[in-house]
């Protein structure tokens, strides 16, 4: 997979690219990702980026010149999506992530800054993105957080690919307690469950963490989970964390 990320500050991502599983997942050319600065795109002797808003109003906006410029410059691979990262689109979720892994060649990711960018922008894009209800600096920490999501997904970047199927989200709950040695540590216990070598028991007892859990931390995932499978209300009442 192609990404093209349309940024002022392309230094910030460099750290990220070069760690860790994604850093690998790139050196073994699992993705591509191509930094791109709107600023070599500038006509003016000032390399000027940003101006005013019409009408009023604190703060600059990103101009449009630039961002088309610099998104008309990248190959177009039959699979896009062109993508600006703004509080006003949709929230990542895993499933998204997944869709976006799986359906796509290459994404075109535009990292906002100052007030946001000129609305004329959105003629390029055909997806706007959230991380949250919150507001950043800048699209570039979203941007960083997109590209984990998906490369982690690629075929070839986590070793185990069972280990995907196995996380918080990807069945609708979030992921059931985790242990690792020693089995006591503290007086904290690991459950016994876990120590019996009774896999049918250890997989019931992980379902019932999993609802536990997500009634306790998140109803409203639990809700959409229940009316999928069709379970109406699921009982996890008497159920002990161990």
């Amino acid at each position: 997979m192609r990404f093209d990320i349309v940024t002022l500050f392309p230094d910030c991502f460099t750290s990220v690219l070069s760690s860790g599983l994604i850093g690998k997942a790139l050196a073994k050319q699992i993705a591509q990702v191509n930094l791109v600065n709107p600023r070599d795109f500038t006509t003016d002797k000032h390399r000027k980026v940003d101006d005013e808003p019409y009408g009023g109003g604190v703060g600059m906006l990103m101009k449009p010149e630039p961002i088309f410029a610099a998104v008309e410059s990248l190959p177009v691979l039959s699979r896009r999506e062109v993508i600006l990262m703004s509080p006003q689109g949709e929230t990542i979720n895993q499933p998204l992530l997944r869709e976006l892994a799986t359906n796509y060649d290459q994404l075109v990711v535009i990292c906002g800054h100052y007030e946001g960018v000129d609305e004329r922008v959105l003629h390029l894009v055909t997806r706007e993105i959230s991380l949250g209800d919150f507001i950043l600096t800048g699209g570039e920490i979203p941007a960083m957080a997109l590209i984990n999501g998906v490369v982690r997904l690629l075929p070839g970047t986590v070793g185990k690919v069972e280990s995907l199927t196995l996380e918080s989200f990807e069945e609708g709950l979030l992921d059931y307690p985790q242990y690792t040695r020693p089995a006591n540590f503290r007086g904290w216990k690991v459950p016994d469950v876990l120590l019996s070598g009774n896999h049918a028991e250890i997989a019931k007892w992980r379902l019932q963490q999993q609802i536990k859990r997500t009634r306790d931390r998140r109803p409203d995932l639990l809700k959409a989970w229940e009316e999928a499978k069709g379970h109406g209300e699921v009982e996890t009442r008497g159920q002990g964390d161990n």
